[in-house]
């Protein structure tokens, strides 16, 4: 066990006692699963573009080594210089690296998860180069000092009360006023003069197009463009999943993601980027960096059943529908991806010693899967991962971490009660008669009891109730 592991029971805990924070969250979720059951209540359109938003994940996976080194050769051929990342250590090295050339003091950045991911303003920031997050959301939760609670709206879990009082807090000159437009003119009036003065501008990328070397990223603010376009230097930083073949399977993608994400039928702003400015040209940064991190993505990959988790597009919406996620927020995960795909994606990059308790923050429902708009088998892997956790010498960082040779005892004598009809008649009968009399404090049954009430034996097998209606045993 990680001695600095995340308490994820705890901060749920904490989590379902604050009832202003269940409330926002409920509120934000059910307005999202509106809004998307509108967008998509032509099921058969639905059925359609997912369908191809899947070919378009799957063919890209099918050929990711190809495709990598495809990007890599049109990128540079468009001026991009392209750096590969191993690790989140490489890749902040080369982002420190690139900043420290241009002399950088002042970084906007764009949303990005890859450096939520990097953990990047920290290191930045002890590096003594301010940086600001220029999304909205993202730009209240780094004020606030906390880390975003969902990956499309970071600070969901903040209603517009409490926005108002932290900009009283922390602007000068905020008023007191509850009012969203004010509040938002306010953050865009401060962040316009930052866009100015910045030396550089980060962001995401959502599809990397390895035909044409293009990097595609939508947003609704504006803010992207700004950070891509006025800065001198542009670094866009991707996980090497997000690399698509050609031009084409661009669309599908842009159709569904801002649909399942907040429910609107089409993303604000398209930023088609193919390079740095040429002369002639007015505007447009004059270096452009991509940065491919990998950070455990090659092990997911080389598992055909883990595979799936790269098809991801980081909508969002399986956490919008999760009845988990609803209910303790975002916070409680204390990852940079929570909800389902932080379930699956977070224990395989970090491993199961860390992140073993994630994977088991599932209902199982199946509603991720249902909404998934590239098809991907969640709860599949959120088993399969369990498994992992308990199997020693497994595919995923840390298998076995959280195996338990109590539990390893109980399941063998399951099997074996369950394999053998007498076992089986003697062992329930037993439990018919003596069940009820075993404390709640047994360690077999303390895991269950410790937040539920001990289950009840009947008194009668259902076999011996069977054969009192003179049904026989086969």
């Amino acid at each position: 066990m990680d001695g600095n592991a995340p308490d994820f029971a705890a901060a749920s805990r904490a989590a379902l006692a604050d009832p202003e924070l269940r409330g926002n969250f409920r509120r934000a979720m059910d307005g999202l699963m509106s809004k998307r059951a509108a967008q998509f209540a032509d099921t058969g359109e639905w059925t359609g573009v997912r369908a191809l938003a899947a070919a378009v994940r799957l063919r890209a996976l099918s050929k990711l080594p190809e495709l990598l080194e495809k990007l890599e050769e049109t990128c540079t051929r468009n001026g991009i210089t392209v750096h590969w990342a191993a690790t989140t250590d490489d890749a902040n090295a080369i982002a420190l690296d690139i900043l420290h050339k241009a002399n950088a003091k002042l970084v906007v950045k764009g949303k990005s998860m890859v450096t939520e991911e990097m953990h990047l303003n920290a290191v930045l920031e002890q590096d003594g180069i301010e940086v600001l997050e220029s999304d909205l959301g993202e730009y209240i939760v780094q004020m606030d000092g906390t880390m975003p609670s969902h990956i499309i709206m970071p600070a969901i879990h903040l209603n517009t009360r409490q926005i108002a009082h932290l900009f009283k807090r922390k602007l000068k000159d905020a008023e007191s006023r509850e009012d969203a437009a004010y509040l938002t003119d306010l953050a865009r009036r401060v962040l316009r003069a930052k866009f100015e003065a910045a030396d550089v501008g980060m962001s995401g990328v959502n599809a990397a197009v390895a035909e044409t070397g293009t990097l595609c990223l939508i947003e609704n603010e504006g803010n992207g463009r700004m950070c891509t376009t006025v800065p001198p230097v542009h670094i866009a930083f991707m996980g090497l999943e997000k690399v698509v073949e050609r031009l084409e399977d661009v669309p599908p993608v842009i159709s569904l993601l801002p649909r399942s994400a907040t429910g609107q039928p089409i993303t604000t702003y398209v930023n088609m980027i193919s390079g740095p400015r040429k002369d002639g040209e007015k505007d447009g940064p004059r270096e452009v960096h991509l940065v491919i991190l990998d950070n455990g993505r090659s092990g997911i990959y080389a598992d055909p059943e883990l595979r799936d988790t790269l098809r991801c597009i980081r909508c969002g919406a399986c956490m919008n529908h999760c009845p988990v996620y609803t209910k303790v927020g975002g916070h409680a995960y204390e990852a940079p991806y929570p909800g389902p795909i932080g379930k699956i994606l977070v224990p395989q990059i970090e491993g199961l010693a860390k992140r073993g308790a994630m994977p088991h923050a599932c209902t199982m429902c199946n509603a991720c899967v249902e909404i998934c708009p590239v098809k991907i088998p969640i709860v599949e892997i959120m088993g399969r991962l369990r498994v992992e956790a308990v199997r020693p010498g497994g595919a995923v960082k840390d298998g076995g971490a959280k195996a338990s040779r109590t539990e390893s005892m109980v399941w063998s004598g399951w099997a074996a009660m369950n394999a053998s009809p007498t076992a089986y008649r003697l062992a329930t009968a037993a439990m018919s008669k003596l069940g009820n009399a075993a404390p709640s404090s047994l360690p077999v049954l303390k895991e269950w009891t410790n937040v539920r009430t001990k289950p009840r034996f009947a008194g009668r097998t259902l076999h011996d109730l069977a054969r009192a209606k003179g049904i026989p045993d086969v």
